[in-house]
């Protein structure tokens, strides 16, 4: 596969990080305290995603990181359903499950590693 490929998926696995980032936040405006889960909910996924899921996690493995990444787009998935958000959730989930099998590709894991 090319390069150009490779890269587009990749940007792709960043915008559905933030993606899932900003359903944690949905589903916090909408429970109280509101001021604080908008924002606690996010951080707490970024710190789950940065040590067990990201390229580089400190304590990411080979069957760690996988599961994590479950957990952290699963849940980000059914906050967006909890909050009413039925058809986003499941745009979410197959996004998520699609971007992130492309992303296991050999030539595009290459790219991470190389990084």
């Amino acid at each position: 596969m090319n390069a150009i490929f490779g890269w587009s998926v990749l940007a792709l696995v960043f915008l559905d990080e933030l993606l899932a980032m900003a359903a944690f936040g949905v589903w916090g405006w909408q429970h109280d305290p509101r001021a604080l889960l908008v924002w606690l909910l996010p951080g707490v996924a970024m710190t789950v995603w940065y040590a067990f899921a990201s390229p580089r996690a400190p304590y990411g493995g080979t069957w760690v990181r996988p599961v994590a990444k479950v957990v952290v787009f699963g849940l980000a998935s059914l906050a967006l359903w909890d909050a009413g958000h039925e058809d986003w959730a499941i745009a979410l989930l197959v996004f998520s499950v699609v971007i992130n099998g492309l992303a296991l590709l050999p030539s595009i894991r290459v790219l991470v590693e190389n990084e």
